[in-house]
């Protein structure tokens, strides 16, 4: 677990982001593509920078009344709408995994299979197919309509280390989070809605880049180029990424050939035959957890949500009470001069 007390200054803030995105990498390298596991990771580093960005603007003497506060208004705005977007797209995939999981439901009070029940089973399984290619359609007209205006991306080069000392070095943290967020909000959306290859293909340079911070900026450049040459591997239109769709489409496909083959043999018991009961088990446990990480990833975005209107009320609130605070000081002041 990162150090929250890290956060204590600019500096500490910049080191806590560049372990958060050390950290993603080392789960991208040590689970499978997309897996859920690291997606929930990458959602949990997105919550934890933001509230983390919250703690650390209380402590930096911001001026009551300026335009950091609009720029922050401007990127938590940003944020809630794309976390928006990963919502409905994730919401779609209920249809999917409860039509997946009526395939094996159909089996289970049945121990023999005869051919009219492996045909019910393979229609069930087409039926399922549909489902994931309608979320796929769905999904990629969502980004088509409501991503490409958001512009989530990389901002460019900023080598005047003054700009990013504005306000007390806030504007270099809202730099810093930005970059920070557009590359996690990316494979997010890679992994839960929908990824067009079109996207994956810029070149930032981040290597140079040698402001304040700059470990941060090649910390998240080299995980946005693993990212990226993984995608490019896919071969055919990629769609949605996340490892446990994509293994289920895979388990059901093996148990449709392998009842294909058995429809031809009669009745069976199906539980004694190693193929068929494999297949099924096996299909039973990805829908499983496609279901149960789905839930989890919706309600993180869920209290993320919470979060963000907190952040924003607790920043309003502040402002609000430094400018009581500033105005009760100032006609103190003037009372006792006319005295």
């Amino acid at each position: 677990m990162m150090d929250a007390s890290s956060t204590n200054s600019v500096t500490g803030f910049y080191g806590y982001l560049t372990r958060g995105i050390d950290d993603l990498e080392c789960v991208f390298l040590s689970t499978n593509f997309m897996s859920i596991h690291f997606l929930q990771t990458a959602l949990s580093l997105l919550r934890s920078s933001h509230n983390q960005m919250i703690l650390l603007v209380q402590k930096l003497r911001l001026p009551v009344g300026e335009k950091w506060l609009d720029e922050y208004m401007d990127e938590s705005s940003k944020l809630w709408e794309v976390c928006q977007i990963l919502k409905t797209g994730i919401s779609g995939m209920e249809n999917y995994y409860s039509a997946g999981i009526n395939i094996t439901s159909s089996l289970d009070g049945h121990r023999h299979l005869s051919p009219q029940l492996s045909r019910q089973v393979i229609r069930a399984i087409s039926g399922c197919r549909r489902e994931a290619v309608g979320l796929e359609a769905e999904n990629r007209a969502l980004t088509e309509t409501r991503i490409e205006t958001l512009s989530l991306k990389f901002d460019e080069k900023v080598t005047i280390e003054s700009k990013l000392n504005g306000f007390n070095g806030f504007r270099g943290v809202l730099y810093a989070m930005r970059n920070v967020s557009s590359l996690v909000l990316m494979i997010l959306l890679y992994g839960l809605v929908y990824c067009w290859p079109e996207s994956t293909s810029s070149e930032n340079g981040y290597e140079d880049c040698l402001f304040f911070g700059s470990s941060l900026m090649i910390s998240t450049a080299r995980l946005q180029q693993r990212v990226a040459s993984e995608i490019s591997r896919i071969t055919g239109r990629p769609g949605v990424l996340l490892h446990e769709f994509r293994r289920s489409k895979a388990a059901m496909d093996e148990l449709r050939a392998e009842l294909e083959k058995r429809c031809s043999q009669g009745i069976v018991e199906w539980e004694s035959e190693v193929g068929i009961r494999e297949r099924v088990e096996n299909l039973k446990g990805c829908f499983g957890i496609l279901r149960g990480g789905t839930e989890n990833i919706i309600g993180q975005l869920d209290d993320f949500f919470d979060e963000i209107v907190e952040g924003r009320k607790k920043l309003l609130d502040f402002c609000s009470h430094r400018q009581g605070y500033h105005d009760f000081v100032v006609k103190t002041w003037f009372s006792g001069d006319q005295d």
